[in-house]
């Protein structure tokens, strides 16, 4: 069994891939946050920041694009090729309305035929393996039984469901009916995605689904860095790593930005989540979100590590509070 780790804009960029990998094991591939390609053909400064090779030297990463055309979905399959990738994701699973009002993500699964097109025109001239991070449909799982006769008619090297819906989100209970009768009508090989917040749950799914692939999890690792690792029968993180997890990220942020301010502001969607790892964290994630300057900030974040017990897993309260966003 393989434990990916799931693309979150804003979080999991090169940087974070890197440290991530520098300090904790278990994870055997990271997906990279989606590449909006554009019909200019032509990656910015800032993406190739993410993706050129040197900043993912030693990480097993794995880019993901974000499109509804064949032409640029090639041209940058194409580029990736020419990179060293062997393989490229296609998101069909985000559910921002700026993305799915364009038709893009989880919204092109309203157009079956476009869709079914696109597919057959990038497996026939891709220059790379492509997998498929999915979701069950706009509204209904009921829909997804017709995109996954779509899926199946092509050479996926892997699909990833998250089984819920676009107007889901990322709040509501997953769909595992849905999921479960996905795996029995398919031979692709399949990664689940979706609420896997302990070493439990991914030993829960396993026993549920043994022929699934891999697991891939999102927020449950940035509360849980050591997650993967503990699901592979590896001790939970300690105060010490996790610790200097966090100033190596702090102090990376930093110098990339050129901002200790930038560098705070970042760390602060991490901690969304990473609060989660402490026992009466709740005191402190409003101090952390009104921080105003990174010393208020790391003098926070120091009582935390100082204070507060560490749970050996994260108890996963951010289903309450607002949905973050997830590619």
């Amino acid at each position: 069994m393989e434990y990916e780790f799931a693309p979150m804009e804003g979080i999991t960029g090169a940087l974070y891939r890197s440290t991530h990998r520098r300090y904790f094991p278990g994870v055997d591939r990271y997906f990279m946050p989606f590449l909006p390609v554009s019909q200019h053909h032509a990656f910015t400064r800032r993406e190739l920041r993410d993706i050129l090779p040197q900043y993912n030297e030693g990480v097993p990463a794995v880019p993901q694009l974000l499109t509804r055309s064949a032409a640029d979905f090639l041209w940058a399959a194409g580029e990736l090729a020419a990179m060293g990738y062997r393989e490229v994701n296609l998101n069909l699973g985000c559910p921002s309305g700026t993305v799915t009002a364009k038709g893009k993500g989880s919204g092109f699964l309203a157009h079956l035929p476009e869709l079914d097109r696109f597919l057959d025109e990038i497996f026939s001239r891709a220059p790379l393996a492509v997998s498929i991070k999915t979701r069950l449909g706009l509204r209904d799982p009921e829909e997804f039984p017709a995109i996954l006769a779509i899926y199946n008619r092509y050479p996926l090297a892997g699909l990833t469901i998250h089984p819920r819906v676009q107007r889901d989100f990322y709040r509501n209970s997953v769909r595992m009916d849905a999921f479960a009768r996905a795996m029995d009508s398919s031979s692709l090989p399949i990664c689940y995605n979706g609420d896997l917040t302990t070493a439990a749950d991914c030993a829960a799914l396993r026993s549920a689904f043994p022929s699934v692939r891999a697991l891939m999890i999102g927020r449950g690792l940035v509360a849980n860095p050591a997650l993967a690792a503990q699901a592979k029968g590896g001790a939970p993180a300690s105060r010490e790593t996790l610790r200097a997890f966090h100033s190596a990220l702090f102090e990376g942020y930093a110098s990339a930005f050129g901002s200790a301010r930038n560098a705070m502001l970042r760390m602060k969607e991490i901690w969304f989540y990473h609060i989660h790892l402490f026992e009466g964290g709740g005191r402190y994630a409003k101090q952390l979100k009104k921080a105003a300057d990174p010393q208020t900030f790391s003098a926070c974040t120091g009582a935390i590590f100082r204070e507060l017990p560490l749970r050996t897993e994260a108890v996963p309260g951010w289903r309450q509070q607002a949905a973050e966003p997830v590619s």
